[in-house]
């Protein structure tokens, strides 16, 4: 059964810091491309960073390029979000995706998501 389990949200003041950790279980964890994705209240779940198998390639949504970091260790079968210089408007529930891009056809898994509130 795959599990994913997000941790590392809670409430930081406009301009901080946060890293979000994803760990992996139940699935062979360099079959997949790994994503963030959040959502804040009464708005839809929104697209923030991938990253590919092996973390060759990564890319970010232009809402927090610049300022956000994807990254995973398939050792450790987590996936990373650092999140810098974090706006009031960065917040939102943040979910882990897995996206399997090799193997035995399409599968996608989600975690239950970590809120992140950025106020003063």
């Amino acid at each position: 059964q795959v599990q994913l389990v997000e941790s590392g949200g809670g409430l930081v003041q406009p301009g901080g810091s946060l890293r979000l950790s994803c760990a992996a279980s139940g699935l062979f964890f360099s079959n997949y491309a790994m994503n963030w994705f959040r959502q804040a209240r009464e708005k839809e779940r929104e697209f923030v960073a991938t990253i590919t198998r092996f973390g060759d390639r990564t890319n970010q949504s232009d809402s927090v390029k610049g300022r956000f970091t994807i990254s995973r260790d398939n050792a450790k079968n987590t996936v990373y979000l650092q999140m810098n210089s974090l706006k009031p408007e960065d917040t939102a529930v943040y979910y882990c995706n897995a996206q399997r891009v090799y193997g035995m056809g399409p599968y996608t898994a989600w975690g239950q998501g970590t809120q992140v509130t950025v106020s003063s």
